[in-house]
C-alpha cells in the first residue's frame, strides 16, 4: 500500500493559546489505511490490527511531524510515570516531556483523556494519558512536577475523551477519588442504569486535579469519544478498536 495523498490522516488541531513554537495534533479515524474495526487510521500496534497498516499510519504521522524528529512511543500502563528523554524502545510510562526539538511526545487513547501541556515560552511540552486510574494515581501531578515550572506558566489542553453521559463506573472508581479529595464527588452523578454505579466526568476530575496544583489556563474538554464517530471508543466499539494518537513537540 503506497503513501497516497488520500491516506493522510485527518487531524484534530488543539485550540489553545500555545506559543508558535509548540505544535500538536490528535489523529482521528476519518481517513487512512486501516480497515474493518480499525478503520481508518490506527497507529496502535497492540490492538490486533494489521501490522502493515499500523506501520503505514505511523509513517504518515512521522511525515506530519517531520522526518528529522522521531516519535517517542510509550508502553502505557495506566500509571503515573513520566518519561524524560528519548528512547527508541517504547519505555513504560503514561506521560512524556520534551525540552528540545529533538523528538515528539505521543500517547494513545480511545476513551481515556489525553492532556497536553506547554509553558508560555514554548520551551517545554508534555502529554499525559489520563484514564481514571491514571488520574487517581497522580499522572497529571507527576507531569507538572516533571516540568518544574510555576503553575501560572503552564498552559493545558484537554483532548478527546469519553463524556460523563457515556462513562458509567462502579463504586470503586468513585471511592478512589472521593476518599482522597471529597470535593471530587461533584464529578460523579448517580447512574440511571445501575444501582450503586456512577456517571464519571473525566474532564471535571482532570480540572479539579490541575486547579488544585494552581493551574488556571485550561482549554478543551468538550469532546465525547463514545458519541462522535470520528473517534475510536473502547466502550462503544466493544473493546475491539483502534487508538487515536495525541502528539506534541517543539518546532524551532
Amino acid at each position: 500500500m503506497s503513501d497516497a495523498i488520500d491516506l493522510r490522516p485527518t487531524l484534530l488541531i488543539p485550540d489553545w493559546p500555545a506559543p508558535k513554537s509548540v505544535r500538536a495534533f490528535v489523529t482521528t479515524r476519518e481517513t487512512g489505511p486501516s480497515q474493518d474495526n480499525f478503520a481508518a487510521f490506527n497507529p496502535a500496534s497492540h490492538v490486533g490490527d494489521n501490522p502493515e497498516h499500523v506501520t503505514l499510519c505511523r509513517r504518515l504521522m512521522q511525515k506530519e511531524v517531520g522526518d528529522e524528529r522521531p516519535l517517542l512511543w510509550l508502553n502505557q500502563t495506566h500509571g503515573a510515570r513520566v518519561q524524560q528523554g528519548y528512547q527508541a524502545d517504547a519505555p513504560e510510562a503514561d506521560a512524556a516531556i520534551a525540552t528540545s526539538a529533538d523528538y515528539a511526545c505521543v500517547v494513545l487513547t480511545a476513551d481515556c483523556l489525553p492532556v497536553m501541556f506547554c509553558n508560555r515560552a514554548g520551551t517545554q511540552v508534555a502529554v499525559a494519558h489520563a484514564g481514571w486510574r491514571g488520574l487517581a494515581g497522580g499522572v497529571l501531578e507527576a507531569t507538572v512536577a516533571a516540568m518544574n515550572t510555576e503553575p501560572d506558566d503552564i498552559l493545558v489542553w484537554l483532548g478527546p475523551a469519553i463524556s460523563n453521559a457515556q462513562f458509567e463506573v462502579g463504586p470503586e472508581v468513585y471511592g478512589a477519588f472521593v476518599a482522597v479529595h471529597p470535593d471530587t464527588a461533584e464529578a460523579f452523578d448517580h447512574s440511571p442504569y445501575r444501582m450503586g454505579h456512577y456517571m464519571a466526568d473525566l474532564y471535571r476530575l482532570a480540572r479539579f486535579r490541575l486547579e488544585a496544583l494552581g493551574i488556571e489556563h485550561i482549554s478543551g474538554g468538550h469532546f465525547c469519544t463514545a458519541c462522535e464517530s470520528r473517534f475510536y471508543s473502547y466502550r462503544r466499539d466493544g473493546g475491539k478498536t483502534g487508538r487515536m494518537a495525541s502528539v506534541i513537540w517543539i518546532n524551532n
